[in-house]
């Protein structure tokens, strides 16, 4: 059914006349006419009654107002519901154990009025959190997406580069180190569970392999971060990267280790993707608290060739 007939007719019965009508919605007489003989065609009754005084409401006519009426106040309040500001910000952070779902939740406790939600769309590659992005699935999310797969109508900003950090046991051989460097990891065995094929996370961890010949494999099943935990604290050769934001929590007696990596650090390249001119102001508020409050970096970082910048 025809919407705009609908606010016409609604128009015609409010005012009981068509040329007022027709002032009103800022159209011409003849258009008024034709939208209400339209409608009765559709629903093959006759609505309005002209009389030498304006129009009346047939019996049909008034059994059919108070209907169009909740259709249009239904419509009314869809649209309302998705008009910036009107609906919370809907953020894909990935995992709520690592940086971007720290960073957002920092945001909100800085503005805590701030009407937002915080979803995992974990099962997703960073291709298709992009597509989710441009459906409108969710408003935005924070991916290590390739330059060449950033589809048209998406933005990107690397608004959150987090350094890795090298996570051990207190009996590695590196528990002790005040910070390590890439190549240092050389000959260790970096296990990293859960590392699937086709996601960005794989990407990145292969580039940083090929780049500072390290090994790190996803061998054996993922029991989750507490096992991860009691392995590494077991282990006087297993080590793990992390990202310096990430949050993970252990047991006082495991003693882990957290050492920056530096010369250089590599970074994990989060980057923020929105739609193409969408003016949420929650998006646009965390956009300049993450271009305000990210990690400081040192000036020798490493990322892959191919992250979206």
């Amino acid at each position: 059914m025809d919407v705009v007939a609908l606010r016409t007719f609604v128009a015609v019965a409010e005012t009981g006349q068509f040329q007022a009508a027709a002032d009103e919605l800022g159209v011409s007489q003849q258009a008024v006419s034709k939208r209400i003989a339209a409608l009765e065609r559709h629903i093959e009754v006759t609505l309005l009654v002209r009389t030498s005084r304006g129009s009346r409401l047939s019996l049909d006519g008034q059994v059919f107002l108070p209907h169009a009426r909740k259709v249009l106040a239904a419509i009314a309040q869809a649209e309302q519901a998705v008009r910036p500001a009107s609906r919370p910000l809907r953020v894909d952070v990935l995992n709520r154990r690592i940086s971007p779902a720290q960073a957002v939740y920092r945001f909100y406790r800085s503005r805590p009025e701030v009407d937002l939600d915080a979803v995992t769309l974990s099962t997703e590659n960073a291709a298709q959190a992009a597509q989710a992005v441009l459906e409108g699935t969710v408003d935005a999310s924070f991916r290590a997406l390739r330059a060449d797969q950033v589809p048209t109508g998406i933005n990107t900003e690397r608004l959150l580069d987090t350094p890795l950090e090298l996570l051990v046991g207190p009996g590695h051989l590196l528990a002790d180190a005040s910070q390590v460097s890439p190549a240092d990891l050389a000959g260790h065995r970096i296990w990293i569970p859960g590392i699937r094929p086709g996601t960005e996370w794989a990407a990145f961890y292969q580039a940083l392999s090929e780049a500072f010949g390290l090994s790190i494999d996803a061998l054996g099943p993922n029991f989750g971060d507490e096992a991860l935990m009691d392995a590494l604290a077991d282990s006087a050769s297993l080590a793990t990267l992390i990202g310096s934001g990430d949050r993970y929590l252990w047991t006082q007696t495991h003693d882990l280790r957290r050492i920056p990596l530096h010369d250089p650090t590599p970074i994990y390249p989060h980057v923020l993707l929105f739609r193409s001119g969408d003016h949420h102001p929650v998006l646009t508020a965390l956009r300049e608290h993450l271009g305000t409050t990210g990690p400081r970096l040192p000036h020798d970082v490493w990322a892959p060739g191919w992250a979206a910048r």
